[in-house]
């Protein structure tokens, strides 16, 4: 008889993905797994079968609780730019805050971008899908901010989009090294830019 799971699984891919988010997927090791989740390596691997899938979950979790949030910080009451100048400021404020035990960590889906997307396609499609939701939330608030005037019309909505979410993601890997001032100077540029 099979014993029922005694364990949410949501929870342990959050658990996994706290550590898959500190040290990369390469460098996160079976027992670091175990020790996060708090499971036995056969449960682990009879749950999720490799330490791919569970990247792969925990990757999908980070784009449905993070990318979710970022993208919905474009959205609702407000000036666009005010919008915009919060959600990089949320980047600015996660990547310089004293308190992770690993430094800062970035952003999963860019962390994933940077050490697999060359040479694994499902890691790559799922990073993607990230960047593009990105992309159309940032294209909607600008397209927004230009239909009421707050935003001057010029570059097309798309490019723009890009250039921030450029700029987002670019935020996150300079608060590896950067300090809180640097970073917001990068903000005021971008915010000038639109």
């Amino acid at each position: 008889m099979v014993r029922p799971k005694e364990f949410d699984p949501a929870v342990v891919v959050d658990n996994a993905m706290t550590a898959f988010w500190s040290k990369g997927f390469a460098a996160t090791t079976a027992q670091d797994l175990v020790d996060s989740t708090g499971l036995g390596r056969g449960s682990l691997y009879n749950t999720f079968s490799s330490k791919a899938a569970l990247f792969l979950e925990a990757l999908r979790r980070y784009d449905d609780q993070w990318t979710r949030r970022q993208a919905a910080m474009l959205t609702g009451k407000g000036a666009v730019r005010d919008r915009i100048r919060t959600l990089l400021m949320t980047v600015v404020v996660k990547e310089t805050s004293p308190g992770e035990p690993d430094g800062p960590r970035g952003c999963l889906a860019v962390n994933a971008a940077v050490e697999l997307a060359d040479r694994d396609p499902e890691v790559r499609a799922l990073v993607k899908d990230v960047f593009v939701r990105m992309e159309n939330a940032l294209c909607a608030a600008i397209e927004e901010g230009r239909s009421t005037g707050e935003l001057a019309d010029g570059l097309p909505a798309r490019d723009l989009a890009c250039y921030v979410l450029n700029s987002m993601y670019g935020l996150r890997v300079l608060g590896k090294t950067a300090d809180r001032a640097a970073l917001e100077r990068v903000v005021e540029v971008v915010l000038a830019a639109l």
